[in-house]
C-alpha cells in the first residue's frame, strides 16, 4: 500500500470517525422496498471506504452510501466471482457454497482503523451490527443474515457480514429482485417506521442454504481471508 493511499485512508478514518460519533439514525433500518430493475456488478464508489477492486450489485450502492455516511466502516469484501471481461472480483473460492457474496448481495465490514482487538475502533461496526440485528438470529429487513458476535469466525475483532434479502439465484447470477431499505432524503434522520417495517415488501421465495459462512480471518490490511 503506497504512502498516498495510507494518507487518504487516514483522512477518511478521521472524517468517518467524527461522523460516527455524532451520527443519529433510527433504531432500525427505514422501511424497505423491492428493487427489480436490471442491474450489474459494478465497482464500489470511491466515496464508500472499501478494499481496492471491491465490487457489488449496483442496486445496493444507495444503501452502502447511507451506511458509510452513518457508521465508521470499511468494506473489505463484496462480490466474489467471475466478470464478463474474463477477470475475477474478490477472493477466489474463499466463501462457502451458496454464499450471497457469489451474487454480489453481501459485504464484509471492518473498522476504518483496523484492529484485531475488540477496541474503540470497532464502535461503528458494532453499532451497525446491532442496528441490523438487535436480537441474535433475528435480523431487521432488508438484511437476510448478519454475521457478528455470537457467530463463529465473525464478530468484534474479526469482521461483520451483511447479506440482503433477494430472489433465489444460481451461483454467479444476478437475482431478479433484491430488498433494500429506503434511503432518507439528504439531511433527514430516519426514524423507526410505524407498523410493518418492510414497506411494500411482498412475500416471495428466498434462497435456501447459508448466506454466510465460517473460517474467516482478518489481517492488518482490513481484508478477509476466507469465509462467508
Amino acid at each position: 500500500m503506497t504512502l498516498a493511499t495510507l494518507s487518504l485512508l487516514a483522512a477518511l478514518a478521521l472524517a468517518w470517525l467524527a461522523a460516527d460519533a455524532g451520527a443519529s439514525v433510527g433504531r432500525r433500518p427505514p422501511a424497505t422496498r423491492l428493487v427489480q430493475t436490471s442491474t450489474a456488478i459494478v465497482p464500489i464508489p470511491a466515496a464508500i471506504p472499501h478494499e481496492a477492486g471491491a465490487m457489488i450489485d449496483r442496486r445496493l450502492i444507495p444503501n452502502l452510501r447511507y451506511l458509510a455516511a452513518n457508521f465508521a466502516i470499511y468494506i473489505s469484501g463484496g462480490y466474489s466471482g467471475p466478470l464478463p471481461s474474463g477477470g475475477w472480483a474478490g477472493c477466489h473460492r474463499c466463501h462457502v457454497a451458496h454464499s450471497d457474496h457469489y451474487n454480489g448481495l453481501a459485504v464484509d465490514i471492518v473498522p476504518l482503523r483496523w484492529s484485531s482487538s475488540c477496541d474503540a475502533n470497532w464502535r461503528g461496526v458494532t453499532r451497525l451490527a446491532r442496528w441490523a440485528e438487535p436480537t441474535q438470529n433475528h435480523p431487521n429487513p432488508p438484511f437476510r443474515w448478519v454475521g457478528y458476535n455470537g457467530d463463529a469466525d465473525h464478530g468484534c475483532g474479526n469482521h461483520l457480514h451483511l447479506s440482503w434479502i433477494h430472489a433465489p439465484a444460481a451461483e454467479y447470477r444476478l437475482a431478479s429482485w433484491v430488498e433494500v431499505f429506503r434511503v432518507p432524503s439528504s439531511g433527514s434522520t430516519p426514524t423507526a417506521p410505524s407498523g410493518s417495517p418492510t414497506g411494500n415488501r411482498q412475500p416471495a421465495p428466498q434462497p435456501s442454504g447459508p448466506s454466510g459462512g465460517l473460517g474467516s480471518t482478518a489481517g492488518p490490511s482490513g481484508g478477509v481471508g476466507a469465509g462467508d
